[in-house]
Parts: structure tokens; C-alpha cells; sequence
């Protein structure tokens, strides 16, 4: 539970009451390879997940089979919160490398949000801030150029790392192949590929079996018209 304890702090404080709370709302722990699907469009649901360990995109599939990634999670990562109140989702989430993954039951967050009114505040501090990522990966899709797009992703990726301690100042693991960046970037594995390699040439950054190194923050930033604004980072009460 400690990256999600360190996601929330970043933003706000937790009392030990809290944190006791959120610890025994979890029922179930389990464990999942990668590829695998977590939570199936329009099936009814009864539980939100709490990502561990691991990474997990949320997508959307087309009739013709091509996938658009909505969002990457991280450790700290609610997947399905909103599903407590829509009880069904309208996409798909899957792992993309091997998770560890928390049950928290739809009864015990109802308890929370009765009981517990900050803690409650929290919960839905994060679905606000899916939305607001969900906005920023929109913008890049329809008006970033390719380049853009990566620098943009990486950059969000490299301060979400932080947040819950798996990223130092430059680098953190991603081990995703470029087919999954390009099906979160709207580009062909083909396209990534090519500006994966402006990038590590330029001296930019470099992906390399799994490791991200970032050489050059400020031009990452550049490129992507990265503006960490809306991961709201400031600490204040909510």
C-alpha cells in the first residue's frame, strides 16, 4: 500500500487512522502475468483494483481489432475507482507486464465514503486526476507531432515513477514494447521506432531493454510542451 500512501501525501497528508482504513478495506491480494484482462467492457462489477506492482493500461478496441491505450498506471494506481459508482466500465483494463493487484470491495468503499469524508476526498482526487490526464493524452493525440507525443509520455511517466519511488532524477523501468507506445500515442510501431532513435541520436533520452535514461530534462520538456501543471503536485488540504 505504500505507493498508494505516497501518491496520496504528495498531494495531501493521511492521518494512521487513514492508512489503517485503506488497509483493511482490501479483501482480496492477487497476483497476474502480463496480457492479462483485469476488467471487461460492460461487465458488471462489485470491487475497484488497486495497482501494487506492475504497469496496467486502460484501452478501447476498434471492430477491426486496432487498440487505442487510454492510460498507463503505475504502482499507486487506482484502475477502476469510478466503478464504484458506474458499477460497469465502457473499456477494457489489462496488465502489460506482471501485476500485483488489491480488491477493494464496492461495500467497504461505500463504508469509507460514509465514514470517512477526507479520506473519501482522496479517493476521488484521483479519479479527477485520470481525467485530467485523460485530457492532456487527447491533446497529444490530435495535436502533438510524433516526437511530441513520446517526449510527452515519458515525461508524465518520469514524475508519476517519482511520486511513488521508482524513478531517480533520469530514470526509471518501463518495460513495454513499441507496439504498446504506439497503441498510447496513436503512431505505428514503426513510427515509435524511428522517433525512439531521434531521440537517443539527439541525445535526448534512450530506451533500452526496459530502462528509460533521460540525458536531456529540459529538451524532453521542450518537445513535449510538458507542463506538469495538471498532475496537480502541489501539497494542500482538500
Amino acid at each position: 500500500m505504500e505507493h498508494l500512501f505516497r501518491k496520496i501525501e504528495r498531494r495531501d497528508t493521511l492521518t494512521d487512522e487513514e492508512r489503517r482504513v485503506l488497509e483493511q478495506a482490501v479483501s482480496q491480494v492477487i497476483d497476474l502475468p502480463a496480457r492479462k484482462l483485469i476488467v471487461r467492457e460492460k461487465v458488471q462489477l462489485d470491487h475497484s483494483n488497486l495497482l501494487l506492482s506492475g504497469l496496467v493500461c486502460r484501452y478501447k478496441d476498434l471492430p477491426d481489432g486496432q487498440r487505442q491505450i487510454l492510460e498507463i498506471h503505475v504502482p499507486g494506481d487506482f484502475l477502476d475507482m469510478h466503478s464504484f459508482l458506474l458499477k460497469k466500465l465502457e473499456h477494457n483494463v489489462a496488465t502489460l507486464t506482471p501485476c500485483r493487484i488489491a480488491f477493494f470491495p464496492h461495500d467497504r468503499l461505500k463504508a469509507i465514503s460514509e465514514e470517512h469524508p477526507h479520506l473519501a476526498r482522496m479517493l476521488w482526487l484521483g479519479t479527477l486526476m485520470d481525467a485530467a490526464m485523460h485530457r492532456e493524452w487527447i491533446l497529444s493525440v490530435g495535436r502533438r507531432s510524433a516526437i511530441g507525443r513520446l517526449a510527452h509520455l515519458f515525461a508524465e511517466l518520469l514524475i508519476r515513477m517519482q511520486i511513488v519511488g521508482l524513478a531517480s532524477d533520469s530514470e526509471y523501468m518501463l518495460p513495454l514494447t513499441q507496439v504498446d507506445l504506439a497503441d498510447a500515442t496513436g503512431l505505428t510501431s514503426v513510427h515509435v521506432n524511428r522517433m525512439l532513435r531521434e531521440l537517443r541520436d539527439t541525445g535526448v533520452m534512450s530506451l533500452r531493454d526496459g530502462r528509460v535514461v533521460i540525458e536531456d530534462l529540459a529538451q524532453l520538456h521542450r518537445l513535449g510542451g510538458f507542463d506538469p501543471g495538471y498532475l496537480y503536485l502541489d501539497k494542500q488540504p482538500r
